[in-house]
Order: structure tokens, then sequence, then C-alpha cells
């Protein structure tokens, strides 16, 4: 992860989590975890932020924990939702996140926060959190022109869609869109990813 996006997160905590409670749910988000996640699996948030998706994920039949590279958002999280596990790890290395242990994985608006150069890394080690039938969820901010920073100094990233997609050859990818995000208003892109089953099975 870019480390002046992870401090900024850190110091300005409340602010961030305060500001993304107050959005919008992101049900249009919430529909494809429906549609494609299963029921009563496994799951994890990476870059759960606050928590919120965290919450919904366990208060819809996903059980969840939540990391994220933040210390400060990590004790937010634990802060509004005490009843959950939170726990800090960051891309692309997520040390200390087991592989191949999830049926679900999600994953969204954090990998534009990563420099281009670690974006395939990030990737590979998403999905090697899923166990083999199981899905992926990944979405990520589009930014237009080249990777700019905004006025709080978080890194946004821009890349193509063909790089993310890169990582995911011979797997199924049941979802990629662009689109306005139904929280933060802003175009995301989102993909969905089922990984492939293990040889023999």
């Amino acid at each position: 992860m870019d480390d002046l996006t992870v401090s900024t997160y850190t110091r300005g905590a409340d602010h961030f989590a305060q500001e993304w409670l107050a959005q919008p749910a992101p049900t249009d988000m919430y529909e494809l975890l429906r549609e494609y996640f299963a029921p009563g699996g496994s799951t994890v948030d990476i870059g759960c932020g606050a928590g919120r998706d965290t919450a919904w994920l366990n208060e819809h039949g996903f059980p969840a924990v939540g990391y994220d590279p933040s210390q400060g958002l990590i004790e937010q999280a634990r802060l509004r939702y005490p009843s959950l596990a939170f726990e800090q790890a960051a891309l692309p290395e997520l040390e200390g996140v087991a592989s191949g242990a999830f049926d679900n994985v999600l994953c969204e608006t954090v990998l534009m926060h990563l420099p281009v150069g670690e974006l395939a890394g990030a990737c590979d080690r998403l999905l090697d959190l899923v166990r083999p039938g199981g899905v992926l969820y990944l979405s990520w901010r589009v930014t237009q022109g080249g990777s700019v920073r905004d006025v709080y100094d978080r890194l946004y990233s821009s890349f193509d869609a063909s790089v993310v997609m890169a990582s995911f050859e011979g797997q199924d990818v049941l979802w990629s869109k662009e689109s306005a995000s139904g929280s933060s208003g802003k175009r995301v892109h989102r993909m969905v990813v089922r990984r492939a089953a293990a040889s023999g099975d």
C-alpha cells in the first residue's frame, strides 16, 4: 500500500469514518454480494475501513472478519462494532491472512490506493485467499488521466481494467462493469471472479 495514504487514514480516522458512515448504503454492491457470495461461507473484507461493510456481511449471513492497513481505522471499526473481528494487514502482502481460507473475499475500492507496480501482486494475493470455487469481489475508483493525490494526499492510481483482468486469466469472471457508485457517486469498476476448481475436482 501507499504509505502516505495509510498514514492519512490513520491521522484522520474519525473524520473518514464519519464521512463514510454518512454516505448512503452501497445497495448496488450489496445486491452483487447477495447474488454471488455463498451464504454462510467464510468471508473476509480486505480494506474494511471503519467496518460498515464487514458489519453488513455479518448481519446478512456472511460471517466475516475485516482487515485494514490503517491502525486508526481498525480502532474506529472496533469502537463501532465491538462484537466483530478486525485486524491490521496491508496489500499486497496481507501478512497473517490465511491462503485459501475463504469462500467469499470482498475488496471494495482499495486497489486505487496502491502504486500501479503493486497491482498485479495484490490481485494475485486476493485470489490466493479464495478457496477453489469461491468468489472474489473487488472494485476500484476509476481515475482518468494520470495518477493523482487528493487534498488529503491519498493516492488515486490511474490504470486500465486490463491490468487487473490479466491476473484472472483462467478464472471465471462473473461480472465486470464500470458505473457510478450508489454510495459515493464516484466512478468505480466492479469485478466478480470465481476461482477455478482445483484440478481433479
